[in-house]
């Protein structure tokens, strides 16, 4: 069972900084573009988050999102089961930095019960929480939120 967090904030262990729970809210796929946009929800607020990503992952997102199943395991599906299969237990994942136009994110697993932090693409973090059965919650760290929204 993963241990629980405050829905309105969610204290990050490396930096120390307050984050802002966020959800999944739309997903905008083009044909046309090689970036793709994920927005991400307050939970308990207004605010939405922009983050531009591959199609690959867009896509992956998408096909849990909707329930498509795959026949054979995809890249995301094979880390959660790995990490799983290896006596992990997902907890989250934090978007907890904004570094020359490149957003950082970590996702974080408890093993042997120590919270051992995965750096990951936002892209692939968010592809992995809503992997998770169930899925992730997703924190934004305020200062990204306030450097992106003004």
């Amino acid at each position: 069972m993963r241990a629980d967090a405050s829905p309105a904030a969610h204290q990050h262990s490396r930096s120390r900084v307050m984050s802002v729970q966020m959800e999944l809210s739309r997903i905008i796929i083009s044909e046309i573009n090689d970036q793709q946009v994920v927005y991400l929800k307050e939970v308990e607020g207004d605010r939405t988050f922009p983050i531009l990503i591959g199609l690959f992952e867009a896509t992956s997102i998408d096909r849990r999102v909707k329930h498509h199943q795959s026949p054979r395991p995809l890249t995301h599906d094979l880390l959660v089961a790995a990490v799983e299969l290896l006596g992990g237990e997902f907890q989250d994942v934090v978007i907890s930095e904004l570094k020359e136009h490149t957003y950082f994110a970590t996702l974080r697993v408890l093993k042997d019960g120590e919270v051992v932090e995965i750096d990951a693409r936002p892209s692939d973090a968010i592809a992995v929480a809503v992997t998770c059965e169930p899925n992730l919650p997703i924190y934004v760290a305020e200062e990204v939120l306030e450097s992106v929204l003004g």
